[in-house]
């Protein structure tokens, strides 16, 4: 009689090999997160060496923020994300459009491609100091507007609220346009070339192609980074908790919701600090589900909506 051969099964090996990622991700992650919920429900603080609570207190907390100037410190932090994402959007689209342009035949792409993730390696502390020099009272930047004759006087770029604002929006564009730009290029490049052949010999011309072809197809690209920004955005901190010295001047202009929640860690109320955490979750989720619904369908990869676009190019020519 022929034995009977024992099937091997592997299958056990790989939860072995993903069972560390779940073990760190519970311990350091998901305990974690579910404390601060749970300390958002409870009167928790400090006042000088006596240490108050924890007291549940339900949902006093976040009518406590509601209260406060929560608000306004979400107002700035949308701001200040717009003034640095806009730009950035804009400009990555259009180098990751000319970058892989074959007609346009550019050289030494790689080098450009090097020089503009550059900013992106820097950390944001260094890069907010570099800039807390420049643009100060006696920094170079005034020193040369003066010395040409372009100003008469120092400006003082950190005692007005546009010139914070911009100062903030400026460096968080410059830290990472380039990222951006690579992930727009890979999604540009994943795009077959028999598409661009086929909009080449219909006659269309560069803008429709961008608009019509183009975008359509790297929605899924461009939705990633919607909802990473908006992520990044919300947790905005050390730019200009490095620029106004943590003050978030003029006049907290420039105070955005991590630099609030970081205020109330300082002060010993996890409490608050807890509630506020939740808050910045909730108002992520909803943007993050606004920015997918609008950017996904059961179109998922724009090829019907890049077809409907390229019949109406077409009849319009």
């Amino acid at each position: 009689m022929k034995k009977k051969l024992k099937s091997v099964s592997y299958a056990k090996w790989g939860y072995v090999f993903i069972l560390p990622f779940f073990l760190c991700y519970f311990i350091f992650s998901l305990i974690p997160l579910v404390d601060t919920v749970r300390y958002s429900f409870f009167e928790y603080y400090r006042s000088g060496i006596k240490e108050i609570g924890p007291n549940f207190i339900g949902m006093e907390n976040y009518a406590s923020l509601l209260e406060s100037d929560m608000l306004k410190y979400t107002g700035n932090t949308m701001i200040l994300w717009l003034i640095g994402f806009v730009p950035q959007i804009v400009v990555a689209l259009l180098l990751a459009n000319w970058f892989t342009d074959i007609r346009l035949k550019l050289r030494g792409k790689q080098f450009f491609k090097v020089v503009i993730y550059l900013p992106n390696l820097i950390m944001a502390s260094a890069f907010a100091m570099l800039f807390f020099a420049l643009f100060s009272t006696n920094g170079p930047i005034n020193s040369i507007l003066t010395s040409i004759g372009v100003i008469a006087k120092p400006i003082d770029f950190m005692g007005t609220v546009l010139g914070t604002r911009s100062l903030i929006g400026l460096m968080n564009f410059l830290m990472w346009f380039g990222n951006t730009t690579i992930m727009l290029m890979a999604a540009i490049m994943g795009i077959s070339p028999d598409i661009f052949e086929a909009c080449e010999l219909d006659g269309c011309s560069s803008f429709k192609r961008f608009f019509y072809i183009t975008l359509p197809l790297i929605r899924p690209i461009l939705a990633y980074t919607l909802i990473t920004s908006i992520i990044g955005g919300l947790q905005m901190f050390d730019v200009p908790q490095i620029l106004t010295n943590g003050q978030g001047n003029p006049d907290r202009t420039s105070m955005t919701l991590i630099m609030f929640l970081n205020s109330h860690l300082k002060s010993k109320n996890y409490g608050m600090a807890g509630a506020l955490s939740v808050y910045l979750f909730i108002v992520s989720a909803i943007l993050c589900f606004i920015v997918y619904r609008m950017t996904n369908s059961e179109d998922a990869d724009g090829s019907k909506a890049a077809k409907k676009k390229m019949k109406k190019a077409k009849r319009g020519r």
